[in-house]
């Protein structure tokens, strides 16, 4: 089995325009979003590596919150997550895959999470 790095920013909380029903159109709604992407990793990390040798973390991050299109409306989620994933491939060439987990926050009735997972690899 070869090597793999994956990064990774859980959990993190952004408000995003989505959704179908009435009472989701027009205003935005949180979403729980965990974002892994995954590079071939180099041969060995030494203390004194610099992080040119991976990636930024806070590049993940960007890429669920700023990177989103303002004022754009996502009927679906798995649109968000797709939003997501060609942004880290635009990003850096390195990264082989990309998962994304979404959890619609405003629906869940008894802290059940309702959402989805969209894996993607490099094409």
């Amino acid at each position: 089995m070869a090597d793999s790095l994956i990064l990774e920013v859980a959990d993190f909380e952004h408000d995003v325009l989505t959704g179908i029903y009435s009472e989701e159109t027009g205003r935005p709604q949180p979403l729980r979003i965990t974002v892994q992407a995954q590079l071939k990793p180099i041969p060995r990390f030494e203390p004194e590596t610099p992080l040119a040798a991976s990636k930024n973390y806070m590049d993940l991050k960007f890429a669920a919150s700023a990177a989103l299109p303002h004022g754009v409306h996502f009927k679906l989620i798995e649109a968000v997550a797709d939003h997501i994933c060609e942004t880290l491939f635009l990003q850096d060439t390195r990264i082989e895959a990309v998962t994304v987990k979404i959890v619609k926050l405003a629906i869940s009735e008894a802290g059940e999470k309702i959402g989805m997972t969209l894996r993607r690899e490099r094409r």
